[in-house]
């Protein structure tokens, strides 16, 4: 049987980080609409996410990435930052953090 996997650490802040670069600072309702995700997820979702009580599902994650233009790898990996700006003018990597 397998093992339950570590949750990414800084996964929540960078969900929030990234609505809040978003149009100036999307509200979380906005952000549903800009990732085209209405009738499957609601408001109070979007908070559980961010403050990390829920971890997002895969789709949700996919999502968030298309609306930064960053690969899915960036929320995923703590040893990865986020672009300066979002959404990021070329498909980012993201920023190897240093140690």
């Amino acid at each position: 049987m397998g093992s339950a996997r570590p949750k990414p650490a800084r996964l929540a802040e960078k969900l929030l980080a990234i609505r809040s670069s978003l149009n100036g600072g999307a509200s979380q309702n906005e952000l549903i609409r800009l990732m085209r995700l209405e009738g499957e997820l609601e408001q109070e979702r979007i908070s559980k996410y961010e403050r990390g009580v829920l971890e997002p599902p895969l789709f949700v994650l996919a999502a968030y990435a298309k609306a930064a233009n960053i690969y899915v790898e960036v929320l995923i990996e703590d040893d990865l930052d986020l672009p300066e700006f979002l959404p990021s003018r070329k498909k980012s990597e993201g920023i190897k953090r240093r140690k």
